[in-house]
């Protein structure tokens, strides 16, 4: 039987007591690039996915607010002016004796990106125009700053 003090003196004979188990500074080294290779790759597919989603909602709200707008056509016969907006989808207005909202289940949404959606009437492109300015908040632009419209 082997003592302990005997398995001591045996490791040390061999130049083993002296080195720690653990991962070299090169070894460290090479995972950390490789993890950074790895999310240089992954990391600008999955933002450019995050942008295309929100071009996606921002397209069914206005699909959602067009509904609205067209169910309150009929009840009142005529679009809200650009005066009253997309609010007499919510609260009755005072003048319409017709008004059967709410027409929207919540308040009115905002885009995506936090603007409020845009609402001319009667609109340069049909009898109103709704449209969400992109990401940038401003007219025109390109890719996820372009104009999503009702058009």
């Amino acid at each position: 039987m082997v003592s302990v003090v005997n398995l001591e003196s045996h490791k040390k004979s061999r130049g083993l007591a002296n080195r720690s188990t653990g991962f070299t500074l090169l070894e460290l080294l090479v995972v950390m690039v490789i993890i950074g290779l790895l999310a240089g790759y992954v990391g600008p597919k999955f933002f450019g996915q995050i942008g295309k989603s929100e071009v996606k909602a921002a397209k069914a709200q206005i699909d959602g607010l067009q509904k609205s707008l067209d169910q309150y056509r009929l009840d009142v016969g005529r679009y809200p002016t650009t005066e009253q907006g997309l609010a007499v989808l919510i609260a009755k207005p005072a003048d319409e004796p017709r008004w059967a909202g709410p027409y929207l289940s919540k308040a009115v949404p905002k885009d995506p990106w936090k603007n409020d959606y845009q609402y001319r009437s009667p609109g340069e492109h049909g009898e109103y125009d709704l449209l969400s300015f992109g990401r940038d908040g401003r007219p025109g632009g390109e890719g996820e700053d372009a104009d999503l419209v009702s058009w």
